[in-house]
């Protein structure tokens, strides 16, 4: 996730008027997989019935209960602006799930590269940013240290996990999201890239539409792609600025 998009819970006031019930507490490192297995076969603290909930874990799809209340605390992903233009006066800017959707389709019409596999970078697209439905985008002016934003972010997805009842799905939510925070696999590194396009794609529009000067997001980019579809991607992006003038 790029930086220059975090954003604090106190900058959307849909967030601010629906609370949820929820405490930062210390937690382990996410790169352990076995935690992530632990976490999503617990109990969750929905109101839903053990019987549900013992079901849900031995199944790979979560019970309607479960899964409605998981997409609803999911809908403040297509509230939440994203904060590096909500500080920067776009008007009308896009959502964090706006973000996603677009880094999903990049993922789907990207070129196929050995080693490297497409649903995978899909679904990493889809929940990269998903436990900022409940921290938001916490930006560097906010002054949350890297490790504490980590760890609000890392219990925010043990939340959503645990809301969905556990089991394979919950499970591989979890890996996927860790993957992509430790940039740990082929298709984690596309990911990261692709986030990194889709911002500055975003920014070269923004430029166009509204006469802003986003220069900072590109300079924040440069000599970060890790892949060539990102450098290749990135550099096209570029040019079309260079011309756009």
């Amino acid at each position: 996730m790029s930086r220059l998009f975090c954003k604090s819970l106190l900058l959307t006031p849909s967030l601010a008027s629906a609370p949820i019930r929820f405490s930062f507490k210390s937690i382990s490192s996410p790169s352990s997989t076995s935690r992530v297995h632990r976490m999503a076969t617990e109990a969750s603290s929905s109101p839903s019935s053990n019987a549900d909930r013992e079901a849900t874990s031995s199944s790979s799809s979560a019970p309607a209960s479960f899964a409605i209340d998981f997409l609803s605390l999911c809908h403040r992903l297509k509230t939440t602006k994203r904060a590096g233009w909500v500080k920067r006066d776009v008007k009308d800017p896009e959502s964090i799930a706006d973000h996603m959707y677009r880094m999903g389709l990049m993922a789907l019409i990207a070129s196929d590269i050995p080693g490297v596999d497409r649903d995978k970078c899909i679904k990493i697209a889809l929940v990269h940013d998903i436990a900022e439905a409940i921290v938001g985008d916490i930006t560097p002016s906010d002054g949350v240290p890297k490790a504490e934003k980590s760890r609000r972010e890392q219990e925010a997805l043990d939340h959503m996990c645990k809301l969905l009842g556990g089991g394979k799905i919950a499970e591989e939510i979890g890996e996927l999201w860790m993957e992509y925070e430790g940039n740990s696999s082929p298709e984690a590194k596309i990911v990261k890239d692709l986030d990194k396009v889709e911002m500055i794609l975003q920014a070269l529009e923004y430029e166009k539409d509204q006469g802003k000067d986003l220069e900072e997001f590109f300079q924040s980019t440069a000599g970060k792609f890790q892949t060539d579809l990102g450098k290749s991607w990135a550099s096209e992006v570029a040019s079309r600025r260079k011309k756009q003038g």
